[in-house]
């Protein structure tokens, strides 16, 4: 009976795919175990707005900063949890400690001092208002006489 050598990859052929990609392809949570937030930026008319999943914080986890035209966003998150059994006398500590940076830089369109963040169902929201002047206006449609 033969079989079909097509309908099966090879093993080299795995190996090479996973071997030959460089640690620095792979994904960060992989190599340090850690993650950072995945972000959106959306541009509308009047504002960019910058979205990030963080879910299992609080509001007050977070520290948002402008330094020299660059937005900041960062949090630092520390748990402890002990169990104590008396009988066993056994005690078991968990430690947690969570935290993140992110950078962007400011367009010179953005209303730095106008700038607000709110925090609902784990995706933290930046609103960045823009100048009157970079607002994006209508297209205007001018008659042929």
């Amino acid at each position: 009976m033969k079989v079909d050598q097509s309908l099966f990859p090879r093993l080299s052929n795995l190996w090479e795919d996973f071997l030959g990609k460089d640690i620095t392809d792979l994904p960060n949570n992989w190599k340090t175990g850690a993650s950072v937030p995945a972000v959106n930026i959306v541009e509308k008319s009047d504002k960019f707005l910058v979205q990030l999943a963080i879910p299992g914080m609080d509001r007050n986890d977070f520290k948002i900063n402008i330094d020299n035209g660059v937005l900041s966003v960062a949090s630092e998150k520390e748990e402890e949890h002990e169990e104590k059994d008396k009988e066993s006398k056994y005690t078991r500590r968990e430690f947690c400690y969570q935290s993140f940076k992110r950078s962007f830089t400011l367009p010179e369109s953005v209303q730095a001092d106008k700038i607000e963040a709110k925090y609902e169902n784990g995706i933290l929201e930046i609103i960045l208002p823009k100048h009157e002047v970079a607002r994006v206006k209508p297209v205007k449609q001018i008659p042929v006489k």
